[in-house]
């Protein structure tokens, strides 16, 4: 539990609030990180409702799921927003700002803010907070973002700016009875204790190589874990590359389990290993003890800062393997890293096996 005294107010409650628009549209990770500050925004206006201004599948997310959001109101795909999901239909800023109203706080955790600040103003909340990066309109109340922050952190000091602390650090996601239905009739019964990698990341420089997942699979599978490797459908290429170099059955998943169903079967197993991407976090989320590798500029802004059940493990490569090019994010004036290069080569591959199997096996440990 945190306390106030650790991560506390630094503005007073707003007074009479009623409905609380909070905008966070983006991928999977990026929605886990945000968890805490929910949870603090409930505890701080208990009885005022929290609608996450999200994407699509927010709202299957949250459909009959226990947890700080009372309903989900879709924000339209918007450069700087969010892109659009496969075969959603066209819809409209304007429709969404109809639908917007009657809030009395504006929650804005979306980002730097040139994009969403805009349109956070445009909700005509009666207090709007958020983040503010050097190229954004200010809000009422607003914290200057900057890059290297640990995301869990960076969300909560934006809610202490309209008076709700901090109760905890560790993002939390409740698993139904649904999702674990879903999980079993998909998996089946385990015959033994189950383990999970998933080798895939929408950014391919976060992937450490597919023959590195299959050697770790090889090793569990002899210490007498069954092994699952999931992935999504756009992935189907790595996880069939892990599955092949592994030389022992291992379990593929992809596209098998909705997201749901993701988190009822992490929830049961016994590891799961990671790139640093959605289902990684959502694993810790939902109580699975995880190796995550990441790299280094990643392990700041994102690894778990507890280690009873997780174990991030960082590469320190920072120039890019083929050119060389310093792709850090260049964030003063004194230190301009380029922060981006034309090629996508894994900046993790360095991370060796001996690291993550000896990492992995400290947790299944009893």
């Amino acid at each position: 539990m945190v306390t106030p005294s650790m991560l506390g107010p630094t503005a007073g409650l707003v007074e009479d609030v009623r409905r609380i628009g909070v905008l966070r549209a983006n991928a999977l990770g990026d929605f886990i990180f945000v968890l805490p500050a929910l949870d603090a925004l409930r505890a701080a206006y208990p009885a005022a409702e929290i609608v996450l201004l999200g994407a699509p599948w927010h709202a299957k997310l949250w459909r009959d799921r226990p947890g700080p959001v009372d309903r989900v109101l879709v924000v339209p795909p918007a450069p700087g927003i969010r892109a659009p999901e496969p075969g959603e239909p066209e819809s409209s800023i304007d429709g969404f700002l109809a639908a917007a109203t009657g809030f009395d706080l504006a929650v804005q955790i979306h980002g730097g803010g040139a994009n969403s600040n805009p349109l956070i103003s445009r909700l005509g909340a009666r207090v709007t907070v958020g983040l503010r990066a050097d190229d954004a309109p200010p809000l009422d109340r607003w914290l200057r973002y900057v890059y290297y922050q640990h995301e869990v952190i960076r969300y909560l000091e934006v809610v202490g700016l309209v008076g709700a602390p901090a109760t905890t650090i560790t993002p939390t996601l409740a698993v139904t009875d649904a999702d674990r239905a879903e999980a079993a009739q998909v998996l089946g019964p385990p015959d033994r204790p189950r383990v999970a990698l998933h080798p895939g990341a929408t950014d391919t420089r976060r992937r450490w190589p597919a023959e590195r997942f299959a050697e770790v699979a090889r090793a569990l599978h002899g210490d007498g874990y069954e092994v699952l490797v999931t992935g999504t459908p756009s992935e189907q290429e790595v996880v069939d590359r892990v599955v092949a170099a592994a030389g022992v059955p291992v379990r593929p998943q992809v596209g098998t389990l909705s997201l749901g169903g993701l988190l009822g079967c992490y929830a049961d197993c016994a590891l799961v290993v990671s790139n640093d991407t959605g289902p990684l976090h959502v694993a810790a989320a939902v109580g699975a003890p995880t190796v995550g590798i990441f790299w280094v500029g990643n392990l700041i802004n994102g690894a778990s800062p507890l280690r009873g059940r997780h174990r991030p493990i960082g590469s320190w490569t920072v120039h890019c393997p083929m050119c060389g090019v310093d792709c850090t994010p260049g964030i003063y004036p004194h230190r301009p890293g380029d922060g981006e290069c034309p090629h996508q080569d894994s900046f993790v591959a360095d991370v060796p096996v001996v690291e993550v199997l000896e990492a992995a096996r400290d947790l299944l440990t009893p």
